[in-house]
């Protein structure tokens, strides 16, 4: 390790960056828990003899566990350190895969998937995870973000097929039998390279534009902190609507079109190895302009793809506007982390971090739904891409406000609590 981990001159060291790759492993891994559920879901169907809907009931729950945990989770970061959490959520993923393995009937499956891998397993790979990151990371905090965050693609382009493999060869019982084995077995020693806590005494140097001119102090923005967060959260869940409408819908929309589902399944996939290059490219933006700025040149662009999915209708053009939405989009998500980081105090990044994750899951949660009402009620997707273009002006309108209220603020203002 060439600097201690309690010393400034840890921020950004080599040791930094051995974190930043435990923490995109354990990303990688927890993550896992969010899409099983949606490889399984044909296989839970036949062996419990339930309905779609009722089938589709776990991945729910798992996401609103997910979201819900990622405040829990992340305030045991802010007051044990991110080692706490992190064990938590492997002993909670590891025993959530056995129990949801071994389940009986539907509804202990459900209970499994919720409260063990979304709420205290997947969850305490996310948020706690991307505060943490943040914390030893200076001047090239967004680039870092990203790379974390990017453990959450990653995941969902290496376990479906890894785990769809298995599921053919032994069963789903077993499959998720040994994922909560390997879950646990390889998560908690990774766990344990995390043991040091940031060095939350060290004043570091803000070097972001935003950072100069609103340092994290009482009144971030110049506004109460709960009203920053909240605005955050509304913009959190606005976007998240209008992301979702292609993510959810693009294989079901591709049907109707006549092109097949397998078409649509190819465009998902392209959608989200175009977000992990846009997650990149967009951390290494947010290093020279700030989160802020980033949020906004990221939500105007996914306004511009979702406007684009309009007029194009033909197979080849719905392949270029399907990239280009993933390239528009993956970087959005990760700019709330920075923001939280660049105007709240790190003491409180964890819970805050998590709050804002927490609505932009629940903005995905929604948005999917909503787009089906809206489908069910005009018999088109094109109402659908309207409704999430209205959301995502909402979005743009909320960043627009809060970029204003730090331009307008006097330019190298002093923090007004430590950091």
């Amino acid at each position: 390790m060439a600097a201690h981990p309690t010393t400034a001159q840890a921020i950004e060291s080599p040791y930094a960056w051995m974190r930043l790759v435990v923490s995109l492993l354990l990303m990688t891994i927890g993550g896992s828990g969010m899409y099983s559920v949606t490889v399984v879901l044909p296989r839970i169907q036949a062996d419990f003899g339930v309905a779609r809907a009722d089938a589709s009931l776990p991945y729910t729950l798992t996401m609103i566990g997910f979201g819900l945990g990622g405040i829990l989770m992340g305030r045991l970061a802010d007051r044990f350190g991110v080692l706490v959490p992190v064990a938590v959520g492997a002993v909670g993923l590891g025993a959530g895969y056995i129990a949801a393995g071994l389940a009986p009937n539907l509804w202990l499956f459900c209970a499994a998937q919720g409260l063990l891998i979304g709420l205290l397993g997947t969850s305490a790979t996310f948020a706690p995870l991307v505060a943490d990151t943040s914390q030893w990371f200076d001047r090239r905090r967004g680039i870092a973000l990203a790379i974390c965050m990017s453990g959450n693609y990653t995941a969902g382009a290496l376990w479906p097929p890894v785990m769809q493999h298995f599921i053919d060869s032994v069963g789903w019982r077993q499959t998720y039998v040994g994922m909560g084995v390997f879950c646990m077995a390889v998560m908690l020693p990774l766990a344990l390279a995390l043991r040091p806590r940031p060095p939350l005494h060290v004043l570091v140097p803000a070097t972001t534009a935003a950072a100069r001119q609103a340092q994290p102090g009482d009144r971030p923005m110049g506004m109460a902190p709960g009203m920053v967060q909240a605005l955050l959260c509304v913009a959190g869940v606005s976007c998240c609507v209008a992301m979702s409408m292609p993510q959810v819908h693009i294989v079901a929309y591709c049907g109707d079109l006549g092109f097949g589902a397998a078409r649509g399944a190819q465009m998902l996939s392209l959608m989200l190895g175009m977000g992990v290059v846009s997650r990149l490219a967009s951390g290494w933006i947010s290093d020279r302009i700030g989160g802020l700025r980033t949020l906004l040149l990221g939500s105007f662009l996914q306004m511009v793809a979702l406007m684009l999915f309009l007029p194009f209708t033909g197979l080849v053009s719905l392949y270029l506007v399907a990239a280009l939405f993933g390239l528009f989009q993956g970087g959005i998500v990760p700019s709330y982390a920075l923001i939280v980081r660049e105007h709240f105090s790190p003491r409180e990044a964890g819970a805050r971090v998590g709050t804002v994750l927490m609505a932009t899951l629940f903005g995905m949660a929604l948005g999917g739904w909503l787009s089906g009402e809206v489908f069910d009620l005009t018999g088109s997707y094109r109402a659908a891409f309207v409704n999430g273009i209205a959301w995502n002006v909402l979005n743009l309108a909320i960043v627009a406000f809060l970029l204003w209220r730090v331009r307008s603020m006097p330019a190298g203002r002093p923090a007004t609590s430590s950091a």
